[in-house]
């Protein structure tokens, strides 16, 4: 399935996941229908201790499915296996307008940069990554070789996607 894929990576508190939901709800008002994937780290855990969803997985149980008449989740524990690929978790998704992919780095999908004075690493991810196609800072960024966003300015930000992605011509 050929989906429209668009990233936003950064290093950490770079701004990534404000920027994120952010175009998620301008994409949203735009009338888009708009999955989101988030990486994290290794250890991270959406289930709490106690809960019969957790009590499941520590039993063993390696997909364990939450569902309510609001919303439903699937639980994979790797159980020791690699972490499976972007393309792998892409082609679980129900199909979609767009998909913006929060992290993934080293991924081949066209991705901008945030930046932000704040963040734990200033290094410009661009310069190394050719699929990084645009910046989006809350500083001046005097390397003008791609578009620069102000890291607010979501609407524009927007537009770019959806030109980039072929959601508009």
């Amino acid at each position: 399935m050929n989906r429209r894929v668009f990233g936003i990576t950064g290093w950490k508190n770079s701004g990534k996941t404000t920027l994120t939901e952010k175009l998620v709800a301008e994409l949203v008002r735009r009338g888009w229908t708009v999955s989101t994937v988030k990486h994290a780290h290794h250890d991270f855990d959406i289930d709490k201790p106690g809960a019969d969803s957790f009590r499941h997985r520590q039993a063993g149980a390696t997909e364990v499915a939450i569902v309510s008449g609001n919303r439903w989740a699937l639980m994979h524990e790797l159980r020791g296996e690699q972490e499976p690929p972007l393309d792998a978790i892409l082609s679980r998704l129900a199909p979609c307008d767009i998909v913006l992919v929060e992290g993934y780095k080293r991924e081949t999908h066209r991705k901008i940069e945030t930046r932000r004075l704040e963040a734990k690493d200033q290094t410009p991810l661009a310069a190394g990554d050719p699929n990084i196609v645009a910046v989006a800072a809350d500083f001046p960024v005097t390397d003008k070789s791609l578009p620069v966003f102000d890291l607010d300015d979501a609407k524009s930000i927007a537009d770019f996607i959806e030109r980039m992605t072929g959601l508009v011509a």
